[in-house]
């Protein structure tokens, strides 16, 4: 199949998908309604909670949830053929993330702004509540951990190029914030000539590559951002600079897809791989390699946990949050394109090129955010780009986006942290410094404590892709019981859900045994990973128990709950 078309294919799609479904799971399914105040308006405080222009809000939300997974998964799932890589992002999307996401969006814009966990605690029962929190706790705790070493390395490495414009973009953020919210002045000006700035920021750091700092000395300094992004208002840093990011992003996929349909390129992957050397089986595994790109439990964490605090009115959701998924999607099938065509492009034997790569499993976990970089950097060379000039600006893409997950999930930690002082009855825990210490202590740990001579973070990673799809999978789990409880159809959730959960389970457990059975893992590696997958695998498992004997009291109850707004509001922030 010619890859144009087969793009050509995704965009209609796509554009089917937000159109028409998005628009009915608004309007029929969760009967949206302006008259309804969003949390952004009954709770405003000026730090966490604050209405917020649809489009801003939009490119907050897209680059908070666009980090290196929507480039890293499908890089590495392309060992399994173009093909299940991108059904699995396009299709997944539309019918599963697309969905997980605008769920979560709105039924925490219906409960006050709270966590997907605190919204369990309602739905399912208090128990529901704290299990979820703990899993969440440890997804987010190992995702930043590991980000904040993959940055490192960036930096220190042969990326020294985007320090200069990474540490810019906050800075414009920072100006633009006060500008725009203490100062009066009008968006549309200030972002045009942030922007500007920026891509000049982009060839001043190719010009003057930052070298000499270690990657020790790197994620002290990216924990450091982080504690301060997380308890700054959120005008202030977070909301301009992931809407600045955004705006970076737009242009790299314009600059992407406009290189790859003037460079025709045909695919150098095989349409399918069934058994890649080294590689775990392509089902589960194709679900749980790609996950921002497709379907991501972390996005709805950044739905009901920064996002749903401020969105202006209801009628905004399907908008941000259906279509920030979507968008993902998109950033997600341009990884698959550069790493399955533009890798090869303009060689004499693509395919050969494209087996270097991809030869085995261990091969392509070593380079997928280069193949990445390569790839889509080819691309942006047929429109006459220069290749160190299109690496940069690539590269910065990843660093960008890698860093507004780190400290929109930082954030995210902190609610987690507080909902759980709430659980346990210690109200210490609401204070927005405490809780942040403990975030940044906790991704700290993953980020620098050593399991035998490795990052624990490290250690653990092999763990988070499944941890991650079983949280996507107990979130829609949560938003069908929400939707049943309003004897409104659940099968737009409980579709997803079934196929999440199960595959997610299965891949869990398929992962167990795997560590159980490799003696290549040392003594010191083994039993972590044993232990805390284990521990994890009984809280899913007991969360969905739950569900179950909740599923059975709706059932039986033949009164509907007509109140949307039934749980309590969050703890408040000292």
């Amino acid at each position: 199949m010619s890859a144009a078309l087969a793009v050509v294919c995704a965009f209609i799609i796509y554009g089917l998908a937000f159109r028409f479904y998005a628009r009915h799971l608004g309007r029929r399914v969760y009967a949206l309604d302006d008259q309804r105040r969003t949390p952004a308006h009954a709770l405003e405080d000026g730090v966490d909670f604050v209405p917020t222009n649809r489009f801003v809000l939009f490119g907050h939300h897209w680059a908070s949830i666009t980090g290196l997974a929507p480039m890293l998964g499908p890089a590495v799932a392309v060992i399994w053929g173009w093909g299940p890589a991108m059904l699995w992002v396009v299709l997944g999307a539309v019918l599963v993330g697309c969905v997980h996401d605008f769920s979560a969006l709105v039924v925490s814009m219906r409960a006050r702004g709270v966590s997907i966990g605190k919204v369990a605690e309602g739905v399912i029962g208090p128990r529901a509540k704290l299990l979820f929190l703990l899993i969440i706790f440890f997804g987010i705790a190992l995702a930043m951990g590991v980000f904040t070493i993959y940055i490192s390395k960036l930096f220190s490495g042969k990326y020294g190029t985007a320090v200069i414009p990474s540490g810019g973009i906050m800075l414009i953020a920072a100006v633009i914030g006060w500008m725009v919210y203490k100062r009066g002045f009008r968006l549309g000006p200030l972002t045009a000539v942030g922007f500007v700035v920026m891509l000049l920021l982009v060839w001043l750091g190719k010009e003057n590559p930052v070298t000499g700092i270690d990657g020790d000395s790197w994620s002290t300094i990216l924990l450091i951002y982080a504690f301060a992004a997380s308890v700054l208002p959120v005008w202030s840093l977070l909301q301009p600079r992931d809407f600045l990011n955004s705006l970076l992003l737009y242009l790299g996929l314009f600059l992407g897809y406009v290189g790859f349909f003037v460079a025709a390129p045909e695919f150098a992957a095989p349409a399918l791989n069934i058994a890649p050397e080294g590689a775990p089986p392509i089902f589960p595994f194709v679900f749980i390699t790609i996950a921002c790109g497709a379907a991501s439990g972390f996005h709805g964490l950044v739905s009901s946990g920064t996002t749903a605090k401020q969105i202006n009115k209801e009628t905004d959701a399907p908008f941000i949050g259906y279509g920030g998924m979507v968008g993902e999607s998109m950033l997600g099938l341009l990884a698959v394109l550069a790493t399955s065509a533009g890798i090869a492009l303009g060689e004499q034997s693509p395919a050969s090129v494209w087996e270097s790569h991809y030869h085995s499993w261990e091969a392509v976990k070593a380079t997928p955010l280069d193949n990445f970089i390569s790839g889509t950097a080819r691309f942006l060379g047929s429109l006459g780009i220069g290749e160190a000039i299109a690496q940069s600006f690539i590269a910065v893409l990843v660093v960008s986006f890698a860093l507004t997950t780190l400290d929109s999930a930082t954030r995210l930690l902190r609610y987690n942290i507080s909902e759980l002082g709430e659980s346990i009855r210690v109200p210490q825990l609401g204070n927005r410094y405490i809780a942040t210490t403990l975030a940044v202590l906790a991704i700290g740990f993953f980020a620098f404590f050593k399991v035998d001579g490795k990052p624990a973070g490290l250690a653990l990673w092999s763990l988070f892709g499944t941890t991650n799809q079983i949280l996507a999978g107990l979130t829609l789990l949560t938003v069908t019981l929400y939707l049943m409880q309003r004897r409104r159809n659940p099968w737009f959730t409980g579709i997803p859900m079934i196929f999440m959960l199960s595959t997610s389970i299965i891949a869990m457990v398929f992962n167990l045994g795997s560590f159980s059975n490799d003696w290549s893992f040392d003594e010191g590696t083994l039993w972590p990973l044993l232990t805390v997958g284990a521990s994890l695998l009984l809280l899913a498992t007991w969360l969905v128990v739950e569900a179950v004997l909740a599923t059975r009291r709706t059932l039986i109850d033949e009164e509907p709950i007509e109140s949307m707004d039934v749980f309590s509001g969050p703890s408040e922030d000292a």
